[in-house]
């Protein structure tokens, strides 16, 4: 970002706290007005500051192009997976997590909807996971960016600088219409269902994104796997037949609790409905896949221009286990050794969770610790993934009737449909773990014009 536009930012955060330092009323108003809007997270409000997050036109069309570049090789990767069983064993892909990622989607995409979790920091930005199963926050944006409406100072900003709010809820419908189109769909305006455990503690977002479908003349109905009924030929939630089925339930949950003979695994293998995103989206999801894509033994998945990408923008990542790797130009280095020996330099993930869970961060833990992590990582399924750097933003924050300027580290996650992006999830927390499920906050993307 120019000097002359982070001046601009730090003049508007200076102004907010001179202002509203102390305003509890517009506090109250503001955690009131999350309540109204849905944008929460269980009972907790998401968002905790008083402006969105910046990002200039040219590093978000950067963001953009890297991102759709990549989306095209986890494509590339999950073709390959299903015709290999090496690479299916290194995403440490359960045979039935197999067996439901051969129901033929019968769209383009191995994703319709998808999120890359990404690093920025000064000069560049690392992709460090890729959501491709049920990317939450695409239907707060749009309520995040009315919440700051409601800051005349905020306004008077966004006023006098040229900018624009993406809007990836009108992109995500869009997208599972072009799906449904691709899968054979003819129905003018099909019929959407939503999907997930009832309670899920992102229930509201379930309900923005209905009213908006529903606001654009598609009928949409929430439910849960435990309702549905398929009669051979149309998978319904009671009486609402589903055309296209928006998957937001998770699916190693879903297929620890159901079998081939559930209503939709049978609706999938008979082609009878058009599921987004589908059972296949598993394979990239896994945390593994960066393992493939950052392993120069598998570079010849993939080409030129997503090789470039991958070297720029994806951390180094291996699959946890007893023997040798490449690393730093070192061929035949002992794994273990390297993440025992270097652990500030390493994150041990679980292979496939989510929330945060079961995460340990090298530089943060104590030798015995560090220890405790790497053999419980050994024998479950995780990746180790080298420290990316993370870029940190002074923002205005208010919580117990005070606003103060935090430093605060920073991601933001591009969201993509069919490889395209539009917009993406913003999240702020004080430590390393930036996730919303681990207690951090959402603010909205505002892309500001170069200056």
């Amino acid at each position: 970002m120019t000097t002359e536009l982070t001046t601009l930012i730090s003049g508007l955060d200076l102004d907010l706290i001179e202002i509203h330092g102390r305003d509890n009323e517009l506090f109250e108003e503001l955690t009131e007005l999350q309540k109204s809007l849905g944008i929460m997270h269980g009972d907790r409000p998401i968002c905790p500051f008083l402006r969105p997050y910046f990002l200039s036109g040219s590093r978000y069309r950067e963001i953009c192009r890297a991102a759709t570049i990549l989306s095209g090789a986890f494509d590339a990767m999950t073709r390959s997976a299903l015709e290999s069983s090496e690479l299916l064993e290194i995403l440490g892909v359960s045979a039935k997590e197999e067996q439901f990622a051969r129901y033929e989607p019968r769209y383009s995409s191995v994703a319709v909807t998808s999120r890359l979790d990404t690093f920025l920091f000064d000069g560049g930005f690392k992709f460090l996971e890729y959501n491709a199963e049920n990317p939450a926050g695409i239907g707060d944006q749009s309520s995040l960016e009315r919440l700051f409406s409601h800051i005349p100072r905020v306004r008077r900003f966004l006023a006098d600088n040229e900018h624009f709010f993406p809007k990836p809820e009108a992109r995500l419908l869009a997208t599972l219409e072009r799906a449904y189109r691709e899968y054979g769909g003819t129905k003018l305006r099909p019929n959407i269902a939503i999907v997930d455990w009832a309670g899920v503690d992102t229930r509201s977002e379930f309900v923005i994104l209905r009213d908006y479908f529903e606001s654009q003349g598609y009928s949409t109905v929430i439910g849960d796997p435990e309702s549905l009924e398929y009669d051979g030929r149309h998978l319904r939630l009671g009486n609402f037949e589903i055309d296209i089925f928006y998957k937001r339930v998770i699916i190693h949950e879903f297929l620890e609790r159901y079998d081939e003979s559930h209503p939709l695994s049978r609706a999938m293998a008979d082609g009878n409905v058009c599921m987004a995103n589908s059972f296949r989206c598993k394979l990239p999801h896994k945390k593994a896949s960066l393992a493939i894509l950052s392993d120069d033994r598998y570079h010849r998945l993939f080409s030129p221009v997503q090789l470039e990408m991958i070297a720029k923008h994806i951390p180094w990542t291996r699959r946890v286990g007893y023997g040798l790797t490449s690393y730093q130009g070192d061929d035949d280095i002992d794994l273990i050794e390297l993440i025992r020996s270097e652990r500030h330099r390493f994150v041990l993930k679980p292979n496939d969770d989510y929330g945060g869970k079961g995460i340990a961060f090298g530089w943060e833990s104590t030798e015995s610790e560090w220890d405790d992590a790497i053999e419980h990582a050994v024998s479950s399924p995780y990746i180790v993934q080298e420290r990316a750097n993370v870029e940190r933003v002074d923002i205005p924050v208010f919580a117990d009737g005070i606003a103060c300027i935090e430093s605060l580290t920073v991601d933001f996650d591009p969201f993509l449909f069919m490889g395209e992006v539009e917009g993406g999830m913003v999240r702020l927390a004080a430590g390393s773990l930036v996730n919303i499920t681990s207690g951090g906050g959402e603010t909205a993307l505002a892309v500001l014009k170069d200056h």
